[in-house]
């Protein structure tokens, strides 16, 4: 499985990067449109479901943002990573296609 160090070293212009102000990780994904950005969503959100993991999100167009943070243990756990990992998948699916 990834590692937090692995993730946030993946590409840091458009990677994740570690909040300021909080023990989190955040990304701005960027899609075609509206309804790829939702699309992504979609699959973020069974995921989510499965996981009994919730991202925390908000989107404007073309462009999500999120923040994954575990509050269960007031911080980064495995599930965020685990989580990260698979947005940049869809991320990548859903531009590649």
């Amino acid at each position: 499985s990834t590692s937090l160090q692995t993730l946030l070293s993946n590409n840091p212009q458009i990677g994740w990067k570690l909040t300021r102000d909080r023990d989190a990780i955040t990304k701005t994904f960027h899609f075609v449109d509206f309804n790829q950005a939702w699309e992504f969503m979609s699959k973020v959100a069974i995921l989510a479901e499965e996981m009994n993991h919730h991202p925390e999100w908000f989107n404007v167009y073309n462009r999500v943002e999120v923040t994954l943070t575990t509050h269960d243990c007031d911080g980064l756990s495995n599930n965020d990573v685990e989580m990260a990992t698979k947005m940049d998948e869809f991320e990548a699916q859903l531009l590649s296609a």
